[in-house]
């Protein structure tokens, strides 16, 4: 076993946040072994500089990309696919619109009758809640009269952009909600070729909550592959799926990452739950516990963790660090760290954001409160959103003048333009 200083920097070794003190209890449960080690010190400047640190992964993958999408452009799918997939190349793409009626009976018409019924009634449940969540995102036309005679306008033109391609993980857990996370949002905004690419399981099958999903989201067509290739596939085109001019991604995802907020009126079991969640998505998921006073039974937290990590499939990679300082530190604490999901569990929560209360469990909003979960990971929840409309929305702004404006604004476009030259020439009178 590590020892305690090792510990602590192997589960905290992405990220430094200045506090001066932390009271750091780490619970970890690796095969239902558990220990607790408590810290109250002053990190040095070392250990600062590790912390803040993110895992070196980056090299390595844009390596393995730029071969992928090489291989892809050179020699085609199916030979990729046939080389390095997990499956054997028969069908890799598959149509869901009515214009290819066999393949449509064959793979979309038989799945949903393989459901339960009650699947497919949560499933349309929370298709409804997202939906309406993200229908009255739609901007409405804005216009701006700054002055008498002048008219601006921003507006939406959500056809402009016809082709999107959506990623579905499933490498390690398949992820059946992101479909519908992200296609209700393209076909709000109608986006008229929507793309889904997701791996397939080692027989050649995919996922049948993925196709429903898919299907119900207005997906048009879909990709059975993963990884950098399923990107170059959408990005290069083949003779099947048109390619785009742009590919972009909306934010740089890492693990996934809960922290929750406490003090004594929150729920122990609630707390551990929250957590669990979370840890249970992979060995490099990351839940913190941020305690406020001495109000929280941390015995009855770790004898929850201790009793729920029996009946999880994946206990092995569940761990937990635990921070207590007072609320002020726990929100510098949350501001500098930027999770990606933030519970909030105290009183007054309401002056506070994102889950509040006991009774809101991050799963809610995981799956059906109508919020979308495809949010920023790894620290940049301080510079990007998440997923939403605008996401797959192109804005145009329109000006609009009388003569009379034009005389007035005019002079004053002609002395700042004169600037701007005289700028220009010095710039290169200086050129060597």
């Amino acid at each position: 076993m590590m020892s305690e200083p090792e510990v602590m920097l192997q589960l905290k070794s992405w990220r430094f946040f200045p506090l001066s003190f932390l009271f750091l209890i780490i619970f970890e449960s690796i095969c239902q072994a558990f220990f607790i080690s408590a810290y109250k010190s002053k990190l040095s400047t070392c250990n600062m500089s590790n912390i803040n640190s993110l895992p070196g992964f980056l090299d390595n993958a844009f390596a393995a990309i730029l071969f992928i999408d090489d291989f892809l452009e050179n020699r085609g799918t199916y030979d990729f696919i046939a080389k390095y997939e997990k499956f054997k190349v028969d069908k890799i793409f598959e149509y869901l619109t009515l214009n290819y009626l066999l393949i449509l009976f064959c793979f979309v018409l038989f799945v949903p009758l393989e459901l339960d019924d009650t699947i497919k009634e949560a499933f349309d449940v929370a298709y409804d809640k997202i939906y309406a969540f993200h229908l009255a995102q739609k901007s409405p036309e804005k216009s701006v009269k700054n002055m008498k005679g002048a008219k601006c306008k921003r507006v939406a033109r959500t056809r402009s952009i016809a082709f999107v391609g959506l990623y579905v993980p499933g490498d390690t857990v398949v992820l059946p909600s992101i479909t519908l996370m992200l296609a209700i949002l393209t076909h709000i905004t109608g986006c008229k070729i929507i793309v889904l690419t997701t791996p397939p399981s080692q027989n050649g099958n995919m996922c049948k909550e993925v196709l429903y999903y898919a299907k119900k989201g207005g997906v048009t067509h879909i990709f059975k592959a993963g990884g950098g290739q399923a990107i170059s596939v959408m990005a290069w085109g083949t003779k099947s799926c048109p390619n785009e001019a742009m590919v972009s991604i909306d934010m740089l995802v890492g693990p996934l990452e809960v922290l929750v907020i406490a003090e004594k009126h929150a729920c122990p079991v609630h707390i551990t739950t929250n957590l669990l969640s979370q840890a249970e998505h992979g060995p490099d998921s990351q839940v913190v516990l941020v305690v406020v006073g001495d109000g929280v039974d941390l015995k009855a937290v770790k004898d929850d963790i201790s009793k729920q990590c029996q009946s999880l499939s994946r206990r092995e990679y569940a761990s937990i660090s635990i921070f207590a300082h007072d609320m002020v530190e726990a929100i510098s604490f949350s501001n500098l760290y930027a999770p990606e999901h933030l519970i909030i569990n105290v009183k007054d929560a309401e002056k506070w954001e994102s889950f509040i209360e006991n009774w809101t469990p991050k799963s809610i909003a995981n799956y059906a409160s109508g919020t979308n979960h495809v949010l920023p990971t790894y620290g940049y929840v301080r510079v990007y959103r998440e997923v939403s409309l605008d996401s797959f929305v192109k804005y145009i702004t329109v000006q609009s003048l009388i003569e009379k404006a034009l005389s007035t604004l005019g002079p004053y476009v002609a002395t700042i333009k004169t600037l701007n030259f005289r700028a220009l020439l010095s710039d290169l009178h200086n050129v060597p």
